[in-house]
């Protein structure tokens, strides 16, 4: 445990200084076997832009993998703002199982809590043991400190000044953690991430979301005072009912703690896979880098609005689409592949 006090340790925020962000790239191995091209492209927009602002840790298989994605990447990148690990992953959704960072006394913690594949729907023993092989390459600079609670680094969102944004759904799903409550949650946020506050939702939905209820497909800090989130309005939507629900609780947030305000977030239009299923489109799955913002886009009529939105509400950062159609044939997005690692990090 990092603290018995709540005062010494902070569980950072996204959009404080990065020194990088780590990616797991994708291989014949994982379920991106048939999609490999098309998945691969993504990435590599994905490394173009963060290395115009930090670095980039790329987690391959093995050498002959590492030679395949340098082969990929080109030489006309920064590489000096590219790390490589051979080490080996079931799958490429760092984002549940890469460190959560917090600044304990001033500096830089690695958090490495249990993954588990989402109570267990998918292999994830090579995943729940990659960041200490990134420790024990020497990468990771500070001290990685495991933990022995599942907890998915989409589960929940801070605001960087005490509190926490999540779902019951996901961390009240019994088998991730048999016996935990709320206050057993609210208790280690408070210990181990400096959040006395955790606001829980219990409504909320997005169709082909197989994580039970992650919040970053739903709702997101954008600075210590503003909520973004998924609005429905369409009562022909199969969405509408749950976060118009999601959509109360968020103002029932707002009047128990006025500084908060909320901001909407267009849904998507419906992205239809080829056997007829919708796929978990949103906007709210963007990546916060330094200088910038990296909007997952689906070819669909709201992007536009989207950008519109949050080069507002992030006036200081370039907003860089990346077309994430491909990434949510395997039920996540944008920044479910990414994990943001602070300043003195790598």
């Amino acid at each position: 445990m990092l603290s018995e006090s709540s005062n010494q340790n902070r569980l950072i925020a996204e959009w404080e200084p990065q020194s990088g962000v780590m990616l797991t790239w994708p291989h014949e191995n994982s379920d991106w076997r048939e999609k490999l091209l098309d998945i691969e492209n993504v990435f590599i927009q994905l490394v173009t832009a963060i290395t115009r602002f930090e670095k980039v840790l790329i987690i391959s298989q093995n050498p002959t993998h590492l030679q395949h994605i340098q082969a990929l990447l080109g030489s006309e990148l920064e590489s000096a703002n590219i790390l490589y690990a051979c080490i080996q992953t079931n799958d490429t959704w760092c984002r549940d199982y890469g460190p959560l960072s917090v600044e304990f006394n001033g500096k830089p913690s690695l958090l490495d809590f249990t993954f588990d594949g989402w109570k267990r729907k998918f292999a994830a023993q090579l995943d729940n043991r990659a960041n200490r092989g990134i420790a024990e390459a020497g990468l990771f600079k500070p001290k990685l400190i495991s933990f022995p609670q599942v907890l998915e680094g989409g589960s929940i969102d801070t605001n960087g000044e005490g509190l926490i944004l999540t779902t019951t759904e996901c961390l009240l799903e019994n088998s991730r953690n048999p016996g935990m409550t709320e206050a057993d949650f609210e208790q280690l946020f408070a210990t181990q991430f400096g959040c006395p506050t955790t606001l829980w939702l219990n409504q909320g939905y997005i169709a082909g979301d197989d994580t039970d209820g992650h919040i970053d497909m739903l709702a997101r800090f954008v600075d210590a005072s503003t909520i973004v989130y998924c609005q429905c309005q369409n009562p022909e939507d199969e969405h509408y009912a749950a976060l118009q629900a999601m959509e109360q609780e968020l103002q029932q947030f707002v009047q128990q703690i006025p500084r908060l305000q909320l901001e909407p977030l267009p849904l998507p239009s419906a992205v239809i896979d080829s056997d007829g299923e919708r796929l978990p489109a949103s906007y709210a799955n963007f990546l916060i880098i330094n200088q910038a913002v990296l909007l997952p886009v689906y070819g669909v009529p709201e992007d536009s609005q989207a950008e519109q939105i949050l080069a507002r509400l992030f006036p200081d950062r370039i907003i860089i689409p990346i077309n994430c159609t491909a990434v949510i044939t395997q039920s996540g997005s944008l920044h479910c592949l990414t994990m943001q690692l602070p300043q003195g990090a790598i």
